[in-house]
């Protein structure tokens, strides 16, 4: 009997997301991870970027489930010819800064902010992140070794009928420290111990796997830190879209703290994505990631910056808005690709960012003569340093700062558990162009005003001669539908995202039903 004959449930495959591949952690049997991690190794050694033998590096996030998806991880590096080195629980990015500065490839075990009852990984070539054109070949790689391990004889496979590995794969082979210790020093030496002395922060810890190293850097710049509200249970912080809960609940922890307090920081659960708060008169309040990445590039001194359409319109407003490259569909990998174009044009200090916040550097920055190296993929601390930083050089409250910008405000929201088919379907259907499309789109959109213009980059983006702008489109990630808005009060576009979500009848609702 082949094994494919022998298994007892129906195997849901895994898929690319916007970053990644992403599932439910019971569909995430030990085979399907290493159907794909087989295919993928194989790709990767047909292409030339890696070599029979190489090292290759993971590492994973603090997901229980997180560690048996390590240990198929390994198995099937080791398989595929390679040397499997576990780098423990550290961020993503600092994964990746290991990695590629050593030339090797590399996988994150990691659902990153996606709810507890999810999981998934992330792999990286020897030159970086996978980007959107790999995805089609890989796939067809996967198909190949799906079905050469499915023709296999079930008795001679590694894997039960439930899709387990037979035997206890133990352990993973133990942890090296010397990719957190090289991410660590990344920021100490760039920004120079003591540059952060006379700020007071509280770091909100809860289950991000860089936790504990972001109060051990900000100390190491000179900061005094307050760590605060570590979870052992997985909180899923999505740093797009900060909920009234969570924000109350870090109201909670920074009332208990005795003091003045010049910001909050934190990250979300692979520590890829920052979390900054102000802190007003002992209340907290959120920035989102867009204006944050804002910022960190004027700080930075950027000549080139790259954003996804979703991002605050204040980016097109401000001291940027020469520098700023074509905006790109949601995703790093299009951000990457958005920056390497702009390398290409000869700009010499790019970088790009997320509305989530998660902040690329496409070249080396250089900045008071010292020299941080590009880093290619989302990273949580470099902005939440870089936003101290710049407070402190100015000299005013975190809030003061953000209020320099153009005061355009944002917010997203998402209704969960809705299907992603029918996201795409209803994106689809008012991505159409023409005159029936705009006059449904107003009939939902009832009292904003008219439509003056409609981008589909991704998704659907309108906007309303009233100033106010709304984006609607399906997660990659989770069977999620997405809101965004922009708007020129905060008041409105917290508005505009309530109308959104609003159940049983919101706007989100009503687009199904809009034709």
């Amino acid at each position: 009997m082949d094994l494919q004959s022998a298994l007892s449930y129906q195997q849901q495959e895994l898929k690319f997301g916007t970053s990644g591949r992403r599932g439910l952690v019971a569909d995430l049997t030990d085979l399907e991870v290493y159907i794909n991690v087989t295919a993928e190794l194989e790709y990767l050694q047909a292409t030339g970027d890696i070599t029979h033998g190489d090292d290759f590096y993971y590492a994973l996030d603090l997901r229980p489930s997180s560690g048996r998806l390590c240990r198929a991880v390994e198995k099937a590096a080791q398989d595929a010819g390679m040397r499997p080195v576990n780098l423990g629980r550290i961020p993503t990015p600092a994964l990746m800064y290991y990695a590629v500065s050593r030339a090797k490839a590399s996988i994150m075990v990691t659902g990153s902010h996606i709810p507890f009852n999810r999981n998934g990984y992330k792999l990286n070539t020897s030159r970086g992140e996978l980007l959107k054109q790999h995805e089609g070949p890989i796939n067809e790689a996967v198909a190949r070794v799906r079905a050469r391990i499915y023709a296999g004889s079930f008795a001679a496979s590694l894997f039960d009928e439930h899709g387990m590995f037979r035997m206890d794969a133990g352990e993973c082979g133990a942890a090296s420290n010397a990719a957190e210790s090289l991410y660590v020093a990344r920021y100490v030496d760039f920004f120079g111990a003591g540059s952060l002395a006379g700020l007071r922060l509280a770091v909100y810890q809860h289950s991000a796997v860089g936790r504990d190293l972001l109060v051990s850097v900000l100390r190491q710049l000179g900061a005094e830190v307050i760590p605060c509200g570590p979870s052992e249970q997985f909180v899923p912080i999505d740093t797009e879209n900060i909920e009234a809960a969570q924000l109350a609940a870090i109201q909670q922890l920074v009332a208990e703290i005795p003091g003045h307090l010049d910001a909050v920081v934190s990250t979300d659960g692979d520590s890829d994505r920052p979390l900054v708060l102000g802190v007003e008169n002992g209340q907290v309040r959120f920035f989102g990631g867009d204006l944050v990445g804002m910022i960190v590039a004027e700080f930075l001194g950027a000549d080139a910056v790259v954003v996804p359409i979703t991002c605050n319109d204040a980016i097109d407003r401000g001291k940027l808005a020469t520098k700023l490259e074509p905006k790109t569909k949601i995703g790093s990998p299009f951000v990457i690709a958005g920056m390497e174009a702009a390398r290409a044009k000869g700009r010499r200090a790019v970088c790009g960012w997320e509305a989530n916040g998660g902040f690329l550097t496409g070249s080396d920055i250089e900045r008071s003569g010292r020299v941080l190296k590009a880093l290619p993929t989302r990273d949580a601390l470099l902005p939440v340093i870089a936003v101290l930083g710049a407070a402190k050089q100015c000299r005013m409250p975190v809030s003061e700062l953000f209020a320099q910008l153009p005061q355009r405000y944002s917010r997203a929201a998402l209704l969960k558990n809705y299907p992603r088919a029918e996201g795409r379907r209803i994106v689809e259907r008012f991505s159409a162009p023409g005159e029936e499309t705009r006059r449904a789109l107003e009939k939902v959109f009832l009292g904003f005003g008219n439509i003056v213009r409609i981008d589909t980059t991704d998704g659907v983006r309108l906007y309303f001669d009233s100033g106010d702008v709304v984006h609607f489109r399906p997660s990659g990630n989770a069977d999620e539908f997405r809101i965004y808005a922009v708007a020129d009060s905060q008041q409105r576009a917290d508005e505009i995202v309530s109308m959104g979500v609003e159940e049983p009848n919101g706007l989100l609702r009503r687009l199904t039903t809009a034709f």
